[in-house]
């Protein structure tokens, strides 16, 4: 059923859930883990200068966080990719799937509620409203929750 199964990832608990599902499924379906990380670059634009030292220390949060994914899907003796890329968060991602074939998005949810995400909105639900493929949402352990 499922070939290519992408989970982005930004190392939070969110993202670990969905990382649990994304390799579960690949496991059944004996397909390839894509992990992504997406350096935000876009948020960045005004600090200028100061932009370039915040940018790579992203680069190597986002090379931790796939590793963490490359690490649970070899665990599984399962096929993984990995990509750090810089753009806007929903557009890399479902720029990342089109160009690599993926099948299936696996993403964490953050679990915001009342006016954090009015303002903010949801790169997960904007993946939700444009993917021309599947998304299965996986909601992470919140502060609640523990």
């Amino acid at each position: 059923m499922y070939h290519d199964i992408l989970v982005p990832t930004d190392g939070s608990n969110a993202s670990a859930a969905a990382v649990d599902h994304a390799v579960s499924l690949a496991s059944q379906y004996d397909a390839r883990v894509h992990a992504l990380y997406v350096v935000d670059t876009g948020s960045y634009g005004l600090l200028e200068e100061r932009a370039s030292v915040v940018v790579d220390a992203l680069r190597e949060e986002g090379k931790k966080a796939v590793g963490t994914v490359e690490t649970a899907a070899e665990t599984a003796d399962l096929d993984v990719e990995t990509a750090v890329v810089e753009g806007t968060v929903h557009r890399s991602i479902l720029d990342y799937a089109e160009e690599n074939g993926v099948d299936l998005i696996v993403m964490g949810t953050h679990g915001r509620r009342g006016i954090d995400r009015y303002l903010l909105g949801s790169v997960t639900e904007r993946i939700v409203r444009s993917a021309p493929i599947p998304v299965l949402t996986v909601r992470g352990e919140s502060a609640e929750d523990s």
